[in-house]
């Protein structure tokens, strides 16, 4: 009598838990970050750490790179809606396509990044940023944070995994 062979399938055979739970480790790195920099600093506070690098504790009420940050504030309700629309469908991708790897690492680095600054917009009405690279007269680019960080990886590998799908 002959086993059954389980193959890989990209296709949707796999389970979400993986997928959810990648994605609530990046939402507690994010909110214990978070936590730990509000606690120590006070708004607009520096620690210089290296010639390119500093901690400082920022707040954005914008979106990426500070996008709408002097708005009136409509922008934390518009913000905090796309952020929840983004989760539910990337839970829905995951569950869709729970056995495709890359893709599924991609979704879940977004899906924690995206809930961790919805989290910041529910609580305090900004996301908090901590995290100041600068270079020499360049200057510096915009402090972001650890879903912010997860998001950025997600997008890369989202656009690795496309690649790699097309050259097949």
């Amino acid at each position: 009598m002959a086993k059954n062979k389980k193959t890989f399938s990209t296709s949707s055979s796999g389970s979400l838990t993986p997928w959810l739970g990648i994605a609530a480790v990046i939402i507690l790195l994010d909110q214990l970050t978070k936590i730990t920099i509000s606690k120590l600093f006070t708004y607009g506070e520096e620690l210089y750490v290296t010639s390119f690098f500093n901690l400082v504790l920022a707040h954005n009420r914008g979106a990426a790179f500070s996008f709408l940050q002097n708005e009136s504030g409509w922008q934390r309700y518009f913000f905090t809606a796309i952020g929840i629309g983004a989760a539910l469908y990337i839970v829905y991708l995951l569950k869709k396509h729970a056995g495709q790897r890359m893709f599924c690492w991609a979704l879940a680095l977004i899906l924690g990044g995206a809930v961790g600054n919805v989290i910041d917009r529910l609580i305090h009405g900004h996301v908090i940023d901590f995290l100041d690279f600068h270079w020499r007269s360049l200057g510096h680019f915009p402090a972001f944070n650890v879903a912010d960080t997860a998001i950025c990886i997600g997008a890369a590998l989202f656009i690795l995994d496309e690649l790699r799908r097309v050259n097949r």
